[in-house]
Order: structure tokens, then sequence, then C-alpha cells
């Protein structure tokens, strides 16, 4: 007699995949936009399944951003939204044009980093099926948030500097924002996208 309870699935144990959510993207037919934050980075890949497996069709990562100077964490708010910017105008061109968000075990939470990707693929000019409301503000995509909490910092009279000191020596006087809209000019220079309204 073998055993009386049902052990669930390996991925599923580990914490890996939700074969529910998996299930019903794959019943739209459309690629999956897979994104994944890890410690370090932001992950994104346009993702097909087959009989014999999936087949990833694009990926970016964040890391690509130190091509553009980049002088903040790779995993932030800003990053993701850069990031997914560069993987719409890169999924483009291999003939993407219409995708499924699939966020994986992520909380959906608003304004998170998946949905800065999002927001970023989504100006690109792919069609993603989304609300609005989920998406998070420009002031965050733009780092206006990452701007006043390092102003607000060095105003302190006790802050001994070292938290954002290699930020400040990249940057010099320059605002956060400002360089971010300076390097999504730049992506969009690079990828063709300078007509697009972003």
């Amino acid at each position: 007699m073998g055993p009386r309870y049902r052990l669930t699935l390996k991925r599923r144990r580990l914490h890996l995949t939700d074969y529910r959510q998996r299930a019903a993207l794959l019943k739209s037919g459309l690629p999956r936009l897979v994104v994944r934050p890890s410690n370090r980075y932001i992950y994104i890949q346009f993702v097909e399944a087959q009989p014999e497996g999936d087949y990833t069709k694009m990926a970016v990562f964040s890391k690509i951003l130190a091509k553009y100077n980049w002088p903040l964490s790779f995993k932030c708010v800003p990053a993701a939204y850069l990031t997914g910017l560069i993987a719409g105008l890169k999924a483009e061109k291999v003939g993407i044009k219409k995708a499924v968000l699939d966020i994986g075990l992520v909380r959906p939470t608003k304004g998170n980093r998946v949905f800065a990707a999002l927001y970023g693929v989504v100006k690109a000019g792919i069609e993603v099926p989304h609300s609005p409301a989920i998406l998070p503000d420009e002031n965050r995509i733009y780092g206006e948030h990452i701007n006043s909490y390092i102003n607000e910092l060095y105003s302190m009279p006790d802050f001994d500097g070292v938290q954002f000191c290699l930020v400040k020596k990249k940057l010099g006087r320059k605002k956060i924002p400002t360089l971010i809209r300076k390097i999504e000019k730049e992506i969009l220079k690079r990828f063709g996208g300078e007509n697009r309204n972003v």
C-alpha cells in the first residue's frame, strides 16, 4: 500500500513555479513576458512554451545598463524600467508584438519592480494586458524618491556620507531624474525608438 498523502510537484515545493498560473498563461497562446528580480539584477525574458520545453526568444538583464554608465543599483525601480524599455525595443526587432506578463511567485504589489519593468516594455510598444493602476508613478520611475532621500540624508548634520558616496562621486552635481531621462534618450536612439512618445 502506497502513501496516503499526495506530494506537491518539486518546483512548487521549491517556490519556483506556480503551475495553475502557468497553465492559465499558456492558454493565451502569447509569448510570456517573464520578469524576475534577484538580489543584484532584474532579469527579463520573452518565452514561448513548446512541446519539448520553454524557448527563450529574447532576454535582457539589468547589467546591460553598465554600458550607459549607470551609477545606481541594478535592481532598483528606475533600473527595472530602463531594462524593460530595452527588452521591449529588442523584442520588437525579433517580431514580438504582444505578450502576457508572468510574474511567477512575486507578490503583485502596486508599483513594485516587476511592474516598473512592465511599464518600460509597454512604453517600448509591446502590447501587454494590464491595469494602469498597478504601475508605478513617474516620480518613482525617474528616481525622484531616491534623489529626495539622498538630499535628506546629506542635510542631516550627523550623516557620515558613506551610504551614497559612490553615487555622489559618479554623478557629481547631476540630479538622478535628469540622468535617467538622459539614459532613456540614449536607449531610444540606440534601438531606433527616438520618435516614440516616452
